[in-house]
């Protein structure tokens, strides 16, 4: 990360490397580094210790995290688990699912393991140093259980409240001592978690106008789930099994 190649124009190659120490440093022990892009700076830090170690962030003047910029929070439930192949997608885009006999392409590495279950939901912090022209971001996992349980920032800055609310509404994660933790972008009386990977894609109830109750009413969903990524078959060379290491497919089966 400290090469001259991946510096900025006009920065010393080792200026961002000092900068990363200094956070780390600020955080007092509580925050581990995460390999990233060149000058990306990616810390994980232990839920009990989000406020105190974005407090030190904010005031450390080495750092002066000044403004968080945003807020999100993320569901590992299926991570590290393809259903399409995607290591070619850019040239070839997503034609072939990954779990069926035949592959558009061979996976390059094994897929890795899903995590923990303890570890499903985080929440991850983009940061903004104005004094040193730096980004920072802080992800931390939330505390085992269900559901999700994290402490505010919002008394670090007020402006996580809008944010934790949508964290809250969209994965169910739970920021403790928020002052007004409710939903912020679903419908009143909304069941479930829109953004959690378990949540169904056609969603739980429909809504529409109901001219006699002259009111908008709720009913079980109608319509049944689907892949919306469509599974296009192809009969040109690049697909025949004696290229792609297959053995034929058996007599009056498509190759795919």
């Amino acid at each position: 990360m400290s090469d001259a190649s991946a510096t900025p124009a006009g920065e010393a190659p080792d200026a961002f490397e000092a900068y990363a120490a200094a956070v780390l440093e600020a955080a007092g022990g509580r925050a581990t580094r995460v390999p990233s892009l060149p000058h990306e700076l990616h810390i994980d830090v232990p839920a009990e210790a989000i406020v105190a170690v974005m407090t030190a962030l904010r005031d450390d003047p080495r750092v002066r995290c000044e403004v968080l910029v945003d807020l999100s929070g993320i569901d590992y439930l299926t991570f590290g688990r393809d259903e399409w192949s995607t290591h070619a997608a850019t040239g070839s885009g997503f034609s072939r699912g990954v779990t069926g006999r035949y592959r558009a392409e061979p996976q390059a590495a094994p897929l890795p393991a899903a995590p923990v279950a303890e570890r499903r939901f985080a929440v991850v912090y983009q940061l903004l140093s104005i004094a040193h022209n730096r980004r920072v971001r802080v992800r931390a996992y939330c505390a085992a259980g269900e559901p999700p349980v994290i402490d505010t920032v919002t008394d670090v800055w007020s402006g996580a409240n809008w944010f934790e609310r949508e964290a809250f509404d969209l994965y169910g994660i739970l920021f403790r001592g928020h002052p007004d933790l409710r939903r912020i972008l679903t419908d009143y009386g909304f069941i479930g978690h829109p953004f959690r990977k378990d949540f169904p894609l056609v969603g739980h109830v429909e809504v529409r106008y109901d001219p006699e109750k002259r009111r908008v009413a709720y009913e079980p969903v109608s319509i049944e789930p689907r892949v919306l990524v469509p599974r296009v078959i192809r009969d040109d060379n690049r697909y025949e099994p004696a290229l792609l290491g297959h053995p034929p497919p058996p007599p009056g089966k498509p190759n795919g």
